[in-house]
């Protein structure tokens, strides 16, 4: 079993599936909790909503083996990679969906995007696909009470809330909707591959959502004319140009380095109450930035817009 000899600011521990369920299609969900009747998980939390708090997961090698973290440190991250590719495992980046239960019952629930078998997946859709109770994986997550981040919904003092996400984003969304106050209003559009993977969500009645399968159509089109819709512009194609893979921009943070503490606020237009949360495929979201940002004239201190991954590039974590 993988413990650390001192507890580290953030939690990192091998977790064991307790529960699988086949939501859809294209989702899976894994409950994890500590294996062996451990309290591994015992201290996961943050202090506050999880809205759409990220984690990371390392999944088993080549070999089935997963790596050791015995006595880690705070330099385990370079150790980690410091290991040879085949045997230090995979990392990837999810979202906590739920957390159930506390102390040796504590489990931590993730939502597993899966693929057909004509599309390309990573190690983390493999394992989703393939999970079975009694699997181990490593979880790098939040210590309640030691600050951690991975959360980017901040909303601020927004009235109106427009979430916007395709299945990756879909476990994201789904937990801030349940986060939010039941006064709540706005709009979620959902792009997902096929019909049957529309979910049933809980969410505020003033938030409407919507979901958006594509079922053969091109990646982002639909989802990208029915959000101008739905702010009163008239549906348009996407407009992409180039796009960056790493693409995360948030009130606070900008990938391409603008300093957005000195950055022109816009204030007195028709969504000056908006605040928009919008991740996925990284040209998805590029074409809803522009469209919001430059030709919409939205503050960019009022949105969040992140890249989750990259059509036809190798995630690195």
């Amino acid at each position: 079993m993988t413990t650390t000899a001192s507890p580290l600011p953030l939690l990192l521990e091998e977790i064991e599936a307790m529960r699988v369920e086949r939501l859809s299609p294209s989702f899976v969900r894994v409950e994890f909790g500590s294996p062996d009747n451990g309290c591994g998980l015992a201290d996961l939390g943050v202090d506050g909503p999880l809205y759409d708090q990220r984690i990371k997961l390392i999944f088993p090698a080549a070999d089935g083996r997963l790596p050791s973290f015995e006595g880690a440190d705070e330099s385990w991250f370079e150790t980690w990679l410091d290991r040879p590719e085949a045997e230090r495992g995979a990392m990837r980046t999810y979202t906590v969906r739920a957390l159930r239960g506390t102390g040796a019952d504590t489990r931590l629930v993730v939502d597993f995007v899966v693929h057909g078998p004509d599309d390309a997946s990573g190690p983390g859709g493999d394992w989703g696909a393939n999970a079975a109770v009694g699997q181990r994986v490593i979880t790098m997550a939040p210590r309640r009470g030691v600050p951690f981040g991975g959360i980017e919904f901040a909303p601020g003092t927004a009235k109106r809330l427009l979430l916007v996400g395709d299945e990756t984003a879909v476990p994201a969304v789904a937990s801030i909707l349940e986060c939010l106050p039941a006064t709540a209003r706005g709009a979620a559009f959902l792009e997902v591959p096929h019909a049957a993977d529309v979910l049933t969500l809980r969410h505020p009645v003033g938030i409407d959502v919507h979901w958006l399968p594509r079922d053969g159509a091109a990646r982002g089109e639909e989802i990208h004319a029915a959000v101008l819709e739905h702010l009163g512009e008239e549906p348009a194609a996407p407009v992409v140009g180039e796009v960056d893979p790493d693409l995360w921009e948030t009130p606070t943070y900008s990938s391409s380095g603008e300093d957005v503490d000195v950055a022109v606020r816009v204030v007195g237009h028709e969504f000056d109450d908006l605040y928009a949360w919008i991740a996925g495929e990284s040209s998805m979201v590029t074409a809803l930035r522009r469209a919001l940002v430059k030709d919409l004239g939205i503050d960019r201190h009022q949105v969040a817009f992140m890249g989750y991954w990259r059509l036809g590039v190798a995630m690195r974590s």
